[in-house]
Order: structure tokens, then C-alpha cells, then sequence
């Protein structure tokens, strides 16, 4: 009886330290488990890995900095398939803050693969719009995308003077920590048939299941597992493979001490009674 008593009455501090170790450890030791690729995640990977070298993606940076633990190993994933496989990229956004996260990786991804900006990928950056961006590059790209996000004219650049819409982009790949998710499916996809797979955070994910099982998109890769899953299926370990173990170790924890606290909680309000 004085373990659950002493159980019950432990100091948060301890907890807490607990905790701390238990993300601290496996990153720093590097630890990696075994990691299952769901249908959901393959899908996506099958749909840039059928892509012939010069076809066009264009990935959307829908999130900012406060999702980016879950949905920038997803970008640079994505980025290092496409490279990989020489395939262009035009890296757009409707979330500003975003658009930084979105260079961050195009250049880190980019130097290990080569790639030279004009020739093998563009960001043309955020415009204002939303919905009626999302129709109107539809129509033609340059009526809201003339320059890039430095300025220069698109038509600068070889690949895209043959872009004028979505008729010659390939696929979509929508980094998601909202609601854009379904103004690209409503307004790309039904209307102009446009491909595309969607990497969102986990809470996020569920919303967009719908539109997978009507195969309305490709694929989902939800959250930090999404991320890993897909860093496994281009065998490049990334931040979402090495935070796989500290989130399952954390988690672990969390569901032993729940169990344990409510034994020692029913235990004592037995003993009082």
C-alpha cells in the first residue's frame, strides 16, 4: 500500500525529467526502429516514382513554422525524390510565413543533389488569392506568377516558358497544417483534373481521408510517421525516421503512467473507504 501512496504522491519535476531523457536519449543515440510503409504512403511515393525525368511537380507550402517539425521532413523527402529522379520543381504557397521553410529546404536539397535553380526548380513565391489563385493558375500561371520570388520574369527560366497551367504540371504535392487541402482538391482537381497527394499534420490528416477514399487524391502522409514512412521508401533517413523512436518511446511512457496513476488512484479511494 505505501508504493501506491508514495506513487501518487511523486514529484512532477521526476515526471517531467523522465520525460526529458526519454526524447533526449534516442536522439542523441541515433536510435532508429523498423518502420511499416502504409498503402496511404506508398500511393503517394508510386505517384512521383512513375513521373518520367522533366516532368513538373509543384508542392505547395501550406504551413508555417509551427508545423514544420511534422511537415518539413515531408517537403524535403519529397524534394529529394524529385530531384533524384530528375524530375522539375515550382515551389509555390499560400501560407507567407511558409515560404521561408520552403527555400530552407530547396537549397539544402538542391546542393546535395546538384540542382541548379532556373534549370531544375523554381520557387515563385506566395501572391494573395487563395481560392481565386488556385482557379485562376488554371487559366495561366503568369496572371498572378509573372516573376519569381526574386523578381526575375518566369520566362527567364527555360522549363517554365512551356508552363501556362495546370495542364502541364504533373502532380500536386500539398503540404497541409490546415484547410487549403480542400481548396485544392475543389478547385484544381475536380475542376481542372489535376493529380495530386497531400502531406498533412496529424490532426489534419483525418479531414482529408474523405477525398482519398473517393479518389480524389493520390495519397496522405500524416504527420511525423508520414514523413518517416516516406523517407523509407526513398531509403534516405531524415528527421521524421529519427524522431520516430522518440515519439514512441514518449508516448509509451505517457500510457504507463496514465495507467499507472489510475491504479494507484482506486487503490487509495479503496483504502479511505
Amino acid at each position: 500500500m505505501k508504493f501506491w501512496e508514495r506513487l501518487g504522491a511523486i514529484d512532477r519535476k521526476i515526471i517531467y525529467t523522465v520525460i526529458g531523457l526519454a526524447v533526449i536519449i534516442p536522439l542523441v543515440t541515433k536510435l532508429t526502429f523498423p518502420i511499416r510503409v502504409s498503402d496511404t504512403v506508398r500511393n503517394a511515393y508510386n505517384s512521383i516514382e512513375r513521373l518520367p525525368a522533366g516532368s513538373i511537380v509543384m508542392i505547395s507550402i501550406d504551413y508555417d513554422a509551427a508545423s514544420g517539425p511534422e511537415l518539413q521532413p515531408m517537403l524535403i523527402a519529397v524534394l529529394r525524390h524529385c530531384f533524384k529522379k530528375n524530375i522539375k520543381v515550382i515551389l509555390t504557397g499560400h501560407w507567407a510565413l511558409g515560404l521561408p521553410l520552403g527555400e530552407i529546404a530547396l537549397n539544402q536539397v538542391a546542393a546535395e543533389y546538384h540542382k541548379k535553380y532556373g534549370q531544375d526548380y523554381i520557387n515563385i513565391g506566395y501572391r494573395p488569392g487563395y481560392t481565386a489563385l488556385i482557379v485562376g493558375i488554371g487559366r495561366e500561371i503568369r496572371d498572378f506568377f509573372s516573376t519569381d520570388y526574386k523578381r526575375v520574369p518566369i520566362d527567364s527560366f527555360a522549363f517554365m516558358r512551356r508552363v501556362h497551367n495546370y495542364n502541364e504540371i504533373n502532380l500536386l504535392v500539398g503540404l497541409e497544417a490546415g484547410a487549403t487541402g480542400d481548396a485544392w482538391v475543389l478547385y484544381a482537381g475536380a475542376r481542372y483534373g489535376l493529380k495530386m497527394f497531400f502531406g498533412a499534420t496529424g490532426v489534419s490528416a483525418p479531414d482529408l481521408y474523405p477525398y482519398l477514399q473517393a479518389k480524389q487524391i493520390e495519397g496522405i502522409l500524416a504527420g511525423l510517421q508520414g514523413a518517416a514512412e516516406y523517407e523509407t521508401l526513398i531509403n534516405e533517413k531524415g528527421t521524421g525516421t529519427l524522431g520516430m523512436p522518440t515519439q514512441s518511446v514518449v508516448h509509451g511512457l505517457i500510457i504507463i503512467f496514465i495507467i499507472l496513476g489510475n491504479i494507484s488512484y482506486f487503490v487509495l479511494r479503496r483504502k479511505k473507504e
